[in-house]
């Protein structure tokens, strides 16, 4: 067998990394409940497992979300996954051709060219080393766009980097220097046994003048010590993400979720964070200072070093989220650690008696908390509920029952049961067919969390169907209309197309420079109990900034809280969906009229 002293740094790490991530996955699996362990079994041992593999893949090696939003980033990051698994797939296939041994020591395809510097220069063994050079030189020019990188983030596509800690640089730096290490070697290498290909063989000619025989042991020397260091570091930095990924994906893609607080998948996708980044420009709390990002976030979590200043500090719009290339749900999580801290409470509630009429209903109307702080969309839907032929009410006239999100979003979660218990036993007294809100936070937790026999909508998704139905007709405006997706109905609850197609039954409909799933958040969120009002102002104003509304005459949305957020800083006119088709409401319009009066309208 092939040995060497110098092997030992790098499979002292590379035996250290295997032993602490195999237990690490033991500890993991093994806290998952029985269903949940026969579930991942069953998913691996089926055929459903090439969906993972398939996405292990595009994501972990080839890092094909971020290629779509960042085509430099997307290459700087593939080049050295994938380009690193194709040099051991590789190396490991050459070995197979050029050593006696069947099997080899896991050292041996890493430092080839040591154990057999004189191989025989046939085709086969030529193109492997051609191979072998052009993967180096791609991962070589990944890594100078990493270094570039740290220096000039706006070059691909990031308005700032990470900030890592001591840890996460000694690997990141060792990363660094690991293919130049084994650039050195092997040129050096092939400077004397001329045994490497267009790369090596042309460093190996200009290093000529250099002592190669004196300098070749010691250059494998260091690259060794250098891929040990690597492994050494990776449990307790950032690449620690790099095996967590591959167990997340099988997870995730089995069905198993985060169902309870420190449920062992919530620990999977804390240390899956490779904290590449990407989620500090989706956050809009950066841009007044806050490096409380999902990045920093599980950090934190993960060295224990969590505080209530930072678990609160959230919009919990979910824009990081649809940003993460990983896939984290870092809000379920920041929601998980809010009830940790805070359910500690006990608070008992006394109800009033509701002053609504019991008898049956076909649509009960549920304004909201935010909808009476707002009253004219109150004022907006019951106009449009007297035109739809519906027999209807209002279920909160009197102001004193709540959906129970705000106790949720706090993390008080025994305080919102029973708000969630007593509102749901006030709307099954209707009798109701439909439950239509105006907020689109209780339209959610109605979906998510009262388990009702009835259909829920939004009133954006009731005002489409009353049109659809021809309920309802309204006039045509030549109006420039932008239209903001809500947090909670567009990246919560995945509304797009309905409030679309109502307000292009009422006016020009203007595409926005920032729309569904990346729109910015008013900034008014519930779920952030620590910024200051004028904080808040200030990111409503960048949102605005950020959808550029100089061509729109009028800013429509679908949130009272938007709406009332939006309308204290923005020099257009901001209205909501309801208000928009109150105002141009027809008493009688026969059927086709509307689609009649945009044709004439164009002409």
């Amino acid at each position: 067998m092939k040995f060497d002293w110098f092997v030992l740094p790098f499979l002292s790490g590379l035996s250290f990394v295997t032993v602490y991530t195999s237990v690490k996955f033991y500890r993991w699996i093994n806290k998952l409940s029985r269903g949940e362990k026969a579930l991942l079994k069953k998913y691996i041992f089926s055929r459903s497992i090439w969906t993972s593999i398939k996405e292990i893949f595009s994501e972990s090696l080839f890092h094909l979300k971020i290629f779509k939003t960042h085509p430099l980033l997307g290459y700087m990051h593939a080049s050295l996954a994938f380009g690193w698994f194709l040099l051991i797939v590789l190396g490991n296939i050459e070995v197979k051709f050029y050593s006696e041994y069947s099997i080899n020591p896991p050292y041996v395809p890493i430092f080839l060219n040591f154990f057999e510097p004189t191989t025989a220069p046939n085709f086969f063994g030529r193109g492997f080393r051609f191979i072998m050079d052009f993967l180096l030189l791609i991962i070589l020019s990944g890594v100078a766009l990493a270094f570039f990188k740290r220096f000039v983030p706006s070059k691909f596509g990031m308005k700032q980097n990470m900030r890592h800690r001591w840890f996460d640089r000694i690997a990141i730096f060792s990363l660094w220097f690991i293919f130049p290490a084994r650039l050195v070697a092997e040129s050096l290498s092939a400077s004397i046994y001329h045994n490497g290909s267009f790369l090596t063989n042309t460093l190996g000619k200009m290093m000529s003048f250099l002592p190669a025989e004196t300098l070749l042991y010691p250059s494998w020397w260091a690259y060794s010590i250098i891929l040990g260091i690597f492994f050494f570091a990776l449990p307790f930095s950032r690449y620690m993400h790099i095996p967590t990924e591959v167990l997340l994906i099988l997870m995730r893609n089995a069905g198993i979720r985060s169902r309870y607080f420190s449920h062992p998948y919530q620990e999977v996708e804390t240390e899956a964070c490779s904290r590449c980044g990407i989620c500090i420009d989706s956050c809009q709390l950066t841009s007044i200072g806050y490096a409380i990002q999902p990045s920093y976030y599980l950090r934190t979590i993960r060295y224990n070093e969590l505080h209530r200043e930072i678990t609160d500090n959230c919009l919990l719009c979910g824009r990081c989220v649809e940003a993460c290339p990983v896939g984290i749900f870092s809000t379920d999580i920041r929601r998980h650690e809010r009830t940790l801290q805070h359910e500690m409470r006990t608070v008992k509630f006394k109800f009033n008696q509701n002053k609504f009429s019991n008898t049956y209903t076909e649509v009960l109307y549920f304004a909201g908390c935010m909808t009476h702080l707002t009253p004219g969309i109150k004022k907006a839907m019951t106009t449009i509920l007297e035109h739809s032929g519906y027999s209807w009410q209002i279920l909160d006239e009197d102001e004193n029952i709540c959906c129970g999100r705000p106790l949720l979003l706090a993390g008080q979660i025994s305080a919102a049961n029973q708000v969630i218990i007593h509102t749901r036993t006030q709307i099954e007294k209707t009798r109701a067919k439909i439950l239509v809100t105006s907020c689109p936070i209780c339209y959610k937790t109605f979906k998510e969390n009262y388990r009702l026999n009835m259909l829920i909508m939004h009133h954006s998704q009731f005002i489409d169907h009353l049109y659809t139905h021809n309920r309802i007709a309204t006039q045509y405006r030549n109006v420039n209309v932008k239209y903001h997706d809500p947090c909670e109905l567009g990246r919560g609850a995945n509304i797009y197309v309905e409030p679309r197609r109502v307000i292009e039954q009422i006016a020009n409909l203007l595409p926005s420079s920032s729309e569904k799933n990346k729109a910015p958040c008013c900034g008014g969120s519930l779920g952030n109990t620590m910024l200051q009002a004028e904080e808040k102002k200030l990111i409503a104003k960048r949102a605005l900034s950020e959808m550029n509304l100089t061509s729109a005459d009028l800013l429509v949305t679908a949130c009272p809280l938007c709406l009332k957020t939006f309308s204290a800083v923005s020099s257009v006119s901001v209205k909501d969906l309801s208000q928009l088709v109150a105002e141009n409401i027809c008493e009688k319009i026969p059927n086709n009229a509307q689609k009649i009066h945009k044709a004439v309208e164009t002409l």
